[in-house]
């Protein structure tokens, strides 16, 4: 118990020492381009978390990251190197926009469920296409989830400028999907919608996977030893296939969340990004999906924070994604002092 405690202590406490670190990078940065450094973090940490509404949006922006995240944690636990979230993304944004427009449904308790299978099945199934050419001939992960995320955001570029949009509308965007496929807010008056529930529920049931099932247990081997997985007795190539699977499926669901929760339809440029930040937080959750909920709502308020120290401290607007990227840097740097020191426990 002892050894887990002294563990897990060391697990926080470097980055969060780094964080500090970054912190007071940043205080000299600030204070050079003339501004007061306590008046940047105040607005900061209040832009974030100050009010109700601050940290409902917080909360807004989580979820996708949460959701694509956690599907990263699926793929890099079975070391396969899945950088198309952000297509992945795309494509259950599309499914869940279809499904929305064209479902003669009006039961939100139907309609809802579907678009999560079908998003979660669009994604997984644009994983599954690299996660196959990696397994059946070796073709590196990397390079084909980055080409095809190019193919995802082009796609839906083209569908919401010819099928999909809206004969109503002079702005590429698609026809509204039902009021039935609308996730149900969760605050009053703020944008905050079920889909940061359903993201953390996720991370729970992956969290099962991982350390209770079967399927886990193979992951995690054939993320450390595919060879002796093999020789083990395992379907390496299905077990692949799988991860994959899980792994885009996370992130359709974040761009179903998206459409069903933020912007009730399907835009040119649904995600900001979010598919590659999710990369970095699944890093600094060590793959670990319940660490993915905190490191995902850290970096959402360093999102909307940002654009509140931005107006109050009146920061130039590149300085504010330069005091992110240190803080990342600085947190990621700290992985070098973790595993030294976690080392000497083992």
């Amino acid at each position: 118990m002892k050894h887990r405690i002294l563990r897990y202590s060391i697990l926080i406490g470097y980055p969060t020492l780094a964080a500090i670190f970054a912190l007071l990078l940043s205080s000299g940065l600030i204070w050079a381009v003339g501004a007061k450094p306590s008046v940047a973090f105040h607005a900061l940490i209040s832009g974030a978390f100050g009010s109700a509404n601050n940290l409902a949006e917080t909360l807004l922006k989580a979820t996708p990251l949460l959701f694509a995240a956690l599907g990263m944690c699926a793929a890099f636990q079975c070391r396969i190197w899945n950088i198309g979230a952000e297509g992945q993304l795309y494509i259950g944004a599309l499914a869940a926009t279809i499904a929305g427009i064209y479902l003669p449904c009006s039961s939100s308790l139907i309609v809802i469920p579907v678009l999560m299978v079908v998003s979660f099945l669009a994604g997984g199934g644009w994983a599954v296409i690299p996660g196959w050419l990696k397994s059946r001939f070796g073709v590196s992960e990397i390079i084909t989830t980055i080409m095809m995320n190019y193919i995802a955001i082009f796609l839906i570029s083209y569908a919401v400028h010819h099928p999909l949009r809206d004969p109503q509308g002079y702005l590429p965007q698609s026809s509204p999907i039902s009021a039935a496929a609308s996730l149900p807010g969760l605050v009053a008056k703020t944008r905050l919608h079920l889909g940061i529930v359903l993201a953390i529920i996720g991370a729970f049931l992956l969290y099962l996977i991982f350390r209770k099932t079967t399927l886990g247990y193979q992951i995690r081997i054939v993320g450390r030893n595919p060879r002796a997985a093999h020789y083990g007795g395992m379907n390496v190539g299905r077990i692949i296939l799988l991860s994959m699977l899980m792994s885009g499926g996370f992130a359709g669901l974040a761009g179903m969340g998206e459409v069903a929760g933020v912007h009730h339809r399907l835009l040119e440029n649904i995600s900001p990004g979010y598919g590659y930040t999710a990369i970095v937080i699944a890093l600094l959750s060590y793959l670990h999906p319940l660490a993915v909920i905190l490191v995902s709502i850290l970096f959402a308020g360093l999102i909307v924070g940002a654009d509140s120290m931005q107006r109050v401290a009146g920061l130039p607007a590149a300085l504010t994604f330069v005091v992110q990227g240190l803080i990342v840097l600085c947190v990621l740097g700290s992985e070098y002092f973790v595993k030294k020191h976690v080392r000497t426990l083992n």
